[in-house]
């Protein structure tokens, strides 16, 4: 009867007995944790992205010609990555780009007008208003802390009184404080100079000096830029003409400050004879 002799783990070496039953648990642990892991959480839609369409369009990138491929809410936010390959989402970088932007929405963080709450078919309104000084405001991206901001004297501000931004469907002429609802900070949006509104994709409407504006969903607004990518013999070629730049502005100082001191000897001599 032959003996076949098993060659050693290199991996593991001379590995006591004790310690490498440790290893093989802890392999199965993390296995275990691994398949029982579930899939992401598929964020709630907000009511300025209530569909992937909107999604889509927001995100940029010519992302909305893959709407009709998504049947529900629940598959953009839940396919992998090869399940995207197979739907044809191409190439890769859009793949990756969904995917990141899929993350970002899941953990609240948004692009303007995300964070808004009242919405008629796409379009909103943000409107600078007197609250009372105490009136909380909640932190942006869906954090749930909040804060009572210092209130600064102003010839314009009613004693006891504060500005903040305020979210109203875009028909609305006037804003009736609640107190029991607290207010929000809208990502990305500030008060200017005192009264206006200022902020990105933000169309001021007409007779209230600033103070209010619209806002309305735009392809691409909340597309992440890419950067304009230099070949490396244009990068090359910049700085050898900027070198022959510099090099021909000090020749020319250089043959300008000669002149001027051979023009002054020859005075000089001329003074003298």
């Amino acid at each position: 009867m032959s003996v076949k002799m098993v060659a050693p783990n290199p991996r593991l070496g001379f590995m006591p007995s004790r310690l490498l039953n440790v290893f093989v648990t802890s392999n199965r642990c993390v296995r275990c944790l691994h398949q029982k892991s579930g899939a992401p959480s598929v964020p709630s839609p907000t009511p300025f992205v209530p569909d992937v369409q909107t999604f889509l369009t927001l995100i940029g990138r010519d992302m909305v010609k893959h709407a009709s491929k998504f049947s529900s809410w629940d598959k953009l936010f839940s396919l992998t990555s090869a399940e995207l390959r197979d739907l044809g989402i191409e190439p890769a970088r859009q793949r990756r780009y969904l995917l990141r932007w899929r993350e970002k929405f899941r953990r609240g963080i948004y692009g303007p007008g995300g964070d808004l709450d009242h919405v008629v078919n796409g379009a909103a309104q943000l409107r600078v208003v007197e609250v009372p000084a105490d009136t909380p405001i909640q932190n942006a991206n869906n954090s749930g802390s909040t804060s009572t901001l210092p209130v600064t004297a102003s010839a314009n501000l009613s004693p006891g009184m504060k500005k903040a931004i305020v979210n109203l469907p875009p028909d609305a002429t006037e804003y009736h404080h609640d107190p029991s609802t607290p207010l929000k900070k809208y990502a990305q949006m500030k008060i200017h100079r005192g009264s206006m509104i200022k902020g990105p994709y933000l169309q001021p409407i007409k007779g209230t000096n600033g103070s209010a504006a619209l806002i309305r969903v735009v392809e691409g607004m909340w597309e992440d830029k890419r950067g304009h990518k230099v070949d490396g013999g244009e990068r090359r070629r910049a700085e050898v003409e900027g070198g022959l730049s510099v090099y021909y502005i000090c020749i020319t100082h250089m043959a300008t400050f000669a002149t001027l001191i051979v023009f002054s000897h020859s005075h000089q001599h001329c003074s003298v004879s």
